[in-house]
């Protein structure tokens, strides 16, 4: 998992986006220079809709599942073709699963007990969530008994913050519904949406962020 975040350090989250703006709105993010996406699963339409993004996006789109709790969504998401998964939450069930068959994950952790409970099954990247809980500077406490982790800020990222998070030290961030203009998703302004996320990515890369 942390070569990819390495690589993409921006994961765009969709949640509950309808199954007839899924592709064009992942479409819209991939244009303006997005490669990594996570679908939650707290829609209910997630499994096919991961299966329809991974058939249809180019082969550099990394497709997510995301809000994986327990080791039956963890089966459920394999099933469905799914490139990554991410969690809220440190549940040592879906650790273990993913271990073993060597999935990439990023599991959610709050707290000191939850990074050495991922470190024991041998993740080191990890969702720190809700970030926006947490005062910058947290990871830098964490870094002392964990220097050997790395952490993605999710929960209270927008594209208006996210630089003010990569440089407190995170390797990556997650944002949902904050990504794209509201307005221009109603409208259904892919061309706009593609816009403004280049622009956000462009101003990552002159402060030499990504």
């Amino acid at each position: 998992m942390d070569t990819l975040i390495k690589k993409h350090p921006v994961i765009a989250i969709l949640r509950d986006v309808s199954d007839d703006d899924l592709m064009d709105y992942l479409n819209s993010l991939y244009a303006g220079g997005l490669r990594a996406f996570e679908i939650s699963f707290s829609g209910a339409n997630a499994p096919a809709q991961i299966r329809r993004a991974r058939d249809h996006m180019p082969a550099d789109a990394y497709i997510g599942a995301g809000t994986v709790l327990t080791a039956e969504d963890a089966r459920t998401a394999e099933d469905a073709g799914a490139d990554f998964f991410l969690s809220p939450s440190t549940n040592p069930e879906v650790l273990s699963y993913c271990a073993a068959r060597g999935i990439k994950f990023l599991p959610g952790v709050f707290s000191p007990t939850d990074v050495s409970v991922c470190l024991e099954y041998g993740f080191h990247t990890l969702k720190l969530f809700p970030a926006s809980s947490h005062l910058m500077r947290y990871i830098e406490a964490l870094h002392g008994p964990f220097p050997h982790t790395d952490y993605v800020a999710v929960g209270g990222v927008s594209a208006a913050n996210a630089a003010e998070y990569m440089k407190a030290g995170f390797v990556g961030v997650g944002i949902g519904g904050s990504l794209a203009d509201p307005e221009a998703f109603r409208q259904k302004d892919w061309e706009k949406i593609t816009l403004c996320i280049q622009a956000f990515l462009e101003d990552l890369r002159k402060e030499k962020l990504i």
